[in-house]
C-alpha cells in the first residue's frame, strides 16, 4: 500500500483549497541536484576530501611503498563518497518534499521534510524579487518581505537567501526554467498590487428633515 505524507492537503502544496477568485499559475520545486551544489556545498565538501586524501597520500609515499601510501589515503576517499552520498540523499528528499506555489495573489512555499511548514506570501508584503540564473537555466529567485515580517532561518533552510540571517529572505531554490518562472511571478505581483481594493461601507439611511 502506498503511503502519501500529504494526502491531508486539499491542494498539492497548500494546506487549504484557495479561495474563491485565486488561481494557482505556477507549481513546481527545487532540482535535487543543483540544491546539492548550490545549497548544501556539495563541491565544497568534495574538495575537501581530496584535499585530505592528497594531503595524506604526498606525506606516506616517502615514508612507505607506494601502494602502502595510496591505502593509507583510501579510508579518507571513502569517508568523502560516505558523506557526499549522504549530502545528496539529503538534497533529494528535501526538494521531493517541497512545492513552490505561485498563484494571482500570494507565493506559497510548502517546504521541509522532517518539520514541514508552509509559508504564505502575499504580494502586498513582497518588496522585490531578485533572480539569480545558473547554468542550464536553473536559478533561484529570493523574495524581500516589507513591514515586520519576520521568518526563522533555520526553519525555512535551505530555501533562503545564504547567510543573510538578520532579516530572512524566502527564495525559491534551484528550480528550473527560472526566468520564465520569475516573469510569470513578476506579472502577477504587478497585477494584484495595482488592483485596487473596494471596501463594502455600511448603508448610510437618509435623515429626515425635522
Amino acid at each position: 500500500m502506498s503511503h502519501d505524507d500529504f494526502a491531508v492537503e486539499p491542494v498539492r502544496g497548500l494546506p487549504e483549497t484557495p479561495p474563491e477568485g485565486e488561481r494557482i499559475l505556477w507549481q513546481g520545486a527545487p532540482d535535487w541536484w543543483r540544491l546539492s551544489v548550490e545549497a548544501l556545498s556539495l563541491p565544497w565538501v568534495a574538495g575537501y576530501f581530496v584535499v585530505l586524501a592528497v594531503w595524506r597520500f604526498i606525506t606516506m609515499m616517502d615514508q612507505m611503498p607506494l601502494v602502502t601510501a595510496i591505502a593509507a589515503a583510501l579510508p579518507l576517499v571513502i569517508m568523502g563518497i560516505v558523506v557526499c552520498l549522504m549530502l545528496m540523499l539529503v538534497g533529494y528528499i528535501q526538494a521531493r518534499a517541497t512545492v513552490y506555489t505561485i498563484t494571482n495573489r500570494r507565493v506559497a512555499m510548502r517546504i521541509g521534510a522532517a518539520l514541514t511548514v508552509t509559508l504564505n506570501l502575499p504580494y502586498t508584503q513582497v518588496g522585490r524579487a531578485d533572480l539569480k540564473l545558473t547554468k542550464g537555466g536553473t536559478g533561484t529567485i529570493v523574495l524581500d518581505l516589507m513591514g515586520d515580517t519576520r521568518l526563522s532561518y533555520l526553519v525555512c533552510w535551505p530555501h533562503v537567501r545564504p547567510w543573510v540571517m538578520r532579516r530572512t529572505q524566502p527564495a525559491l531554490r534551484c528550480i528550473p526554467e527560472a526566468a520564465k518562472v520569475a516573469h510569470l511571478l513578476a506579472e502577477a505581483a504587478e497585477t494584484r498590487v495595482a488592483t485596487p481594493k473596494i471596501a463594502r461601507s455600511a448603508p448610510q439611511h437618509a435623515l429626515a428633515a425635522e
